[in-house]
This record gives structure tokens, sequence and C-alpha cells, in this order.
């Protein structure tokens, strides 16, 4: 599968700068999702993935600075920092300026515990240089992680064959469904439409999937919180919904029409037999 976007240009800089530390990070959210595409248990579809200006890059709290830390590889591959926010460290974006089409980075680590310590926000973190929001159930995405591998052929113009971490396919779909009631009204339509491509992405190895949420995910997580991913096929899909419907808006721009009743049906049947 060849995955061809003016984009990718932008993220192979990303990566290459990242290089020293890709066995221990992870690429999610969308960019994630547009690289399952070259996964091997992945099945050809006739429609684009949805487009995403940010790369979401999942990092452990303890990375090692490797004669660098990540903010100097950054700054010397053309990224320059942006602070949002009042939290202390800001939360920062990582952009490569107007010339990249809004293209830019964003470091995310699991919140363990409660948001506050001591009475202070535990909303970002100092890793190896560079500000890392902290996000709940981001740890999942960082365990057991597939690879795909970059290569001029399918699409990156990579020097030579670049290995990347990206979540198991149980993981970032588990993920999704614990923070979805978190997430405003747009964003709950895009992740509905992601849940409904990644499951039709994964279609004929729906049953890998079951197995990583088996052995690898559904041991991570409270009994409460596995009960909400198994019952979120019910909960969230069960219904022709006003969520259902706004992802049904949100995937024309892959220029497809996706009926909001047949959105339902593929998730609904594809999260039943996954988390089980």
């Amino acid at each position: 599968m060849t995955v061809r976007a003016p984009e990718n240009e932008h993220f192979v800089r990303l990566v290459q700068a990242l290089d020293p530390w890709l066995n221990q990070i992870v690429i999610i959210g969308g960019w994630a999702h547009r690289l399952y595409r070259l996964h091997p248990l992945s099945q050809h579809l006739e429609f684009s993935p949805l487009a995403t200006l940010d790369t979401d890059v999942a990092i452990p709290e303890k990375l090692p600075v490797i004669e660098q830390d990540l903010r100097e590889r950054l700054k010397e591959s053309g990224f320059e920092e942006e602070f949002l926010g009042e939290h202390r460290p800001p939360v920062t974006q990582y952009s490569l300026g107007e010339n990249a089409n809004g293209f830019y980075a964003e470091f995310l680590s699991p919140l363990i515990g409660g948001v506050e310590n001591r009475g202070k926000p535990m909303a970002t973190v100092k890793v190896a240089g560079v500000t890392s929001q902290r996000l709940r159930y981001l740890e999942l995405l960082l365990h057991s992680p597939w690879h795909i591998t970059l290569v001029d052929s399918v699409g990156f113009a990579v020097k030579q064959p670049t290995r990347v971490q990206i979540p198991n396919g149980a993981s970032y779909l588990a993920q999704k469904l614990l923070i979805h009631d978190k997430r405003d009204s747009k964003e709950r339509a895009k992740h509905a439409v992601y849940i409904h491509d990644t499951i039709q992405t994964f279609g004929r190895s729906l049953a890998q999937l079951q197995g990583e949420w088996t052995e690898n995910v559904k041991p991570m997580l409270p009994a409460r919180a596995a009960a909400k991913v198994m019952n979120s096929a019910d909960v969230l899909f069960g219904d022709v919904t006003d969520t259902v419907r706004d992802a049904s808006i949100e995937a024309e721009s892959t220029g497809r029409n996706l009926p909001p009743r047949e959105l339902r049906e593929v998730c609904y049947k594809g999260l039943k037999q996954i988390f089980v």
C-alpha cells in the first residue's frame, strides 16, 4: 500500500530528528491511523485516511539523552517551539512554520494517578528537553507496539528503510473508547471515523486484534476500565446517535459517502468481535 501525500516530507523530517529514540517512542493519533495501511495485517481500502496536520508522539517520562536531547534535535531539523496555555511547563507544539502548511508535532506521556500532586497540576512534564502533555490511558499505546517500515516505494523519501513504532490495533481502539466521553462533539465524531476506518483497515484480521486485546491490553486495565471498553459497542454504537451522524459528515472529507447506519453497523460488529 502506498501512502503518498505532500506532508509525508514533513513527517520524514520529524522521524529523522527522532531517530535516536525510534525504538522507545510510538507514533499515535492520526498519523498512526495513516501508517496502519502499511502494516502486513491491513487490507486495501479505496478511500483516503482522514487528513491531519499534527503528529502525536507518545514518549515515556524517561528518555536517555544521546549526545543531544530531543529539543536540540528538533531545532536542528528546523522545528520551532510554540507555547500554549498556562501550564508550567507550557503545552508546546513543535512546528515547521508557514512553509510546511501547518505541520507540527506534540509529545504525550501517560498520566498515572491523580491530576494534581501537592496542589500542582500534572498536565505537562519535561522529557529529554521537550514538553510532553500527560494524558490518561496513554500507557496502552506505548505497550506492545507494532511497527511498520518507511521506504521510498510507499511514499516516504527516507535515505534508508526506517522502522517506526505504532500502537497495536487493539490498544489504539481501546484508548479511543476510554477517552471518548472526555472529548468535545467534533473530536468524538472524528474518533468515531477513526474507529470505523481502523476496523475496516484490519477487517480480515480482527481475530489478531482480539488476541492483542486479550494478551496485551486488557491485563493492563482495572476491571472497570476493561468493562467500559467491552461495553462500548452497545453504549456508543448501539443506535444511530448525533455523534454517528456527525461522523458520517466528517467522513465526507475523504471523498466517500458513508451513511450513518453503515458506520454504526461496522463499528458495532467490529468492536463486538475484538473486545470480548
